[in-house]
């Protein structure tokens, strides 16, 4: 019995040292710059690959920033959040791949052809950046093509779902997406900060009646292709609308994007669906999702306590540069 069990250890301490020998240590995780053409303009993009076993398909994640001029970070002048690197980060974490990259008017890519007259710029524009971001990605020699994810937040859930109807992810997540026409949900969040003010004394009654009423007049009037009327409103109201939204640079996308109802491109994606809403988030509130979870043919909302639009928990400073537990969390549960 002795000899047995000497000569069965002997079989294991063998193998087994033979296993140690050969076993392949793990690729480290690693950043690598990619770029791309799209529409004749070269767009620069980061791919973060996660440590991973040599030969290995990974699920991977294309990353779209939200409005303005927010480049592949997350990041917009004044103001860094760093929102796409952190989620970046996070999918890392368990060992998922991701591409994000600086759109039309940021980082790197700047306005590329778009230069001379960034008037040009819609929202199909953008869309056919992000959908040749999303083939690169796929076409990355780690990646696994039948384990595709795109994560939007904010205006980029809406590019989400404009992508996934040609690409076919196999799952979308939508994060604070933009779930309402643009200029509805403009009149939502201008009205909320109309009523803010008045509280606070810093308008009147009549100037906040006023702006209100001239708010709904002037997107009337731009969605019928009139010249707004600004007759009645604050000054420094009409500054914004004038300079941010209805200025000739923006006019075009802004009309493009507004054309837009989201679910209705939500009825048109049939993948797995996460969509995400804070209690705290005061520009796309969870009342207003609704509508776009209906749409959708397979919606997993996550309403999230106390987080904000940015991802923060409540109070949390603008420009801090952290991801939420509870953000984090909802992605980890969603995917792989």
């Amino acid at each position: 019995m002795k000899v047995l069990l000497a000569a069965c250890t002997a079989a294991w301490i063998a193998t087994s040292g033979t296993a140690t020998a050969t076993a392949q240590p793990l690729v480290p995780a690693a950043d690598r710059d990619v770029r791309f053409v799209a529409d004749g303009t070269i767009t620069y993009g980061t791919v973060h690959v996660p440590a991973h076993r040599p030969g290995a398909r990974l699920p991977a994640a294309l990353l779209i920033p939200g409005s303005g001029p927010t480049d592949r970070d997350g990041n917009e002048p004044g103001l860094a959040p760093a929102t796409l690197r952190l989620i970046a980060e996070t999918l890392g974490d368990d060992g998922v791949m991701t591409l994000r990259f600086d759109k039309y008017g940021t980082g790197k890519t700047g306005l590329g052809r778009y230069q001379d007259d960034p008037s040009r710029l819609d929202m199909e524009s953008f869309t056919r950046q992000a959908g040749v971001a999303y083939a690169t990605l796929r076409a990355q020699p780690e990646a696994d093509s039948r384990a595709m994810l795109i994560v939007g937040h904010s205006e980029g859930g809406l590019q989400a779902l404009l992508v996934a109807r040609q690409g076919h992810p196999a799952a979308i997540a939508l994060l604070a997406p933009q779930d309402l026409r643009l200029l509805d949900l403009l009149k939502l969040q201008i009205s909320e900060q109309i009523d803010a003010a008045l509280a606070a004394g810093a308008l009147t009654a009549a100037e906040a009646e006023a702006n209100k009423s001239g708010l709904t007049r002037v997107i009337a009037q731009f969605r019928d292709g009139a010249q707004p009327d600004y007759t009645g409103m604050t000054a420094d109201l009409v500054t914004f609308l004038q300079q941010a939204i209805f200025s000739s640079v923006n006019a075009r996308f802004v009309r493009s994007d507004d054309a837009i109802y989201p679910p209705d491109v939500a009825r048109t994606v049939h993948t797995r669906a996460m969509v995400t809403c804070g209690t705290a988030d005061t520009q796309v509130p969870c009342w207003t999702t609704a509508p776009l979870l209906a749409a959708l043919p397979t919606p997993e909302p996550r309403v999230l306590p106390g987080i904000d639009h940015f991802l923060h928990t409540a109070g949390t400073p603008a420009g801090e540069q952290v991801l939420a537990p509870a953000v984090r969390q909802a992605l980890r549960e969603f995917w792989p």
